[in-house]
């Protein structure tokens, strides 16, 4: 071989490598997906057979899908009609060290005059104190499975202080997952809006990553119980998250990519 050659040769060989290297810096979001419920713990009563948590796992799993096809990595709490405790998936998910965390649940009213009245969509991040009566009842609710003792985590004072600390900027990010989130389901389900809103679900308390609870709708409600059993509503809902996630993830990227501004009375030239 002419060594006039070699030169061409190598400058080929790194414009074949240009694609690969552009990309070799960026990774898909790491996900948790959360079925509510599951085994014995069945969640809220709908139509005829259908029940909260074979609505949540069904969901989750649509939206599994959609977010690998847009390049995410995604793990779920539960694959199968299992029970698991709340304390172990919030274990589950740390262990997999997401960048978000989304939890699938559907809602329900105790009484047949607010069943048959009380529709739409509530999307939850977390917060000490409930937006009103009605996001605490939810919370209560949700929050019936986890464990009544404390014991052997050193819930002090200065602890709970750390614990908050370490989380704050996840607990941050996690309303504007919410907002990304939120109007998407609401326009492509056409469900009524039930907001975005606030309570202290367990489940959210000690992902350290942004966390948001979702309820895609009263499975309690009969006409909207009915549609959330529905192979096309669930492609429908799946895919409005998805697309907010994707929103959120973008918003995210170009956020951290913006140089910070220089704090006020900063000496730094």
């Amino acid at each position: 071989m002419s060594p006039r050659r070699s030169p061409t040769l190598l400058l080929l060989a790194l414009v074949c490598l240009v694609p690969a290297l552009s990309g070799a810096g960026e990774r898909g979001a790491r996900i948790v997906i959360d079925p509510g419920h599951g085994g014995a713990k069945e969640g809220a009563k709908g139509p005829g057979e259908l029940w909260e948590k074979e609505i949540a796992l069904q969901i989750a799993q649509r939206l599994r899908e959609k977010l690998e096809a847009a390049g995410s990595e995604v793990f779920l709490t539960r694959e199968l009609d299992t029970a698991m405790a709340l304390a172990e998936r919030v274990a589950f998910s740390n262990t997999q060290r997401p960048d978000l965390f989304l939890s699938i649940h559907a809602n329900s009213m105790p009484t047949k005059r607010l069943r048959e009245r009380t529709e739409g969509i509530e999307t939850y991040f977390l917060s000490a104190n409930a937006s009103g009566e009605a996001a605490r009842a939810v919370a209560d609710r949700e929050n019936a499975e986890a464990p009544t003792a404390r014991s052997g985590r050193g819930h002090s004072t200065l602890s709970f202080i750390l614990d908050d600390l370490a989380r704050t900027e996840a607990h941050s990010d996690a309303s504007r997952l919410a907002y990304a989130i939120h109007p998407r389901l609401v326009s492509r389900s056409g469900a009524a809006d039930r907001g975005v809103q606030q309570a202290p679900f367990f489940v959210l308390t000690g992902v350290e990553a942004p966390a948001v609870l979702i309820e895609v709708g009263f499975i309690s409600h009969p006409q909207e119980g009915a549609r959330l059993g529905k192979a096309a509503y669930q492609e429908a809902l799946a895919q409005a998250i998805s697309e907010g996630v994707q929103a959120f993830l973008r918003e995210t990227r170009r956020r951290d990519m913006t140089p910070s501004a220089p704090v006020a009375g900063s000496t730094a030239p």
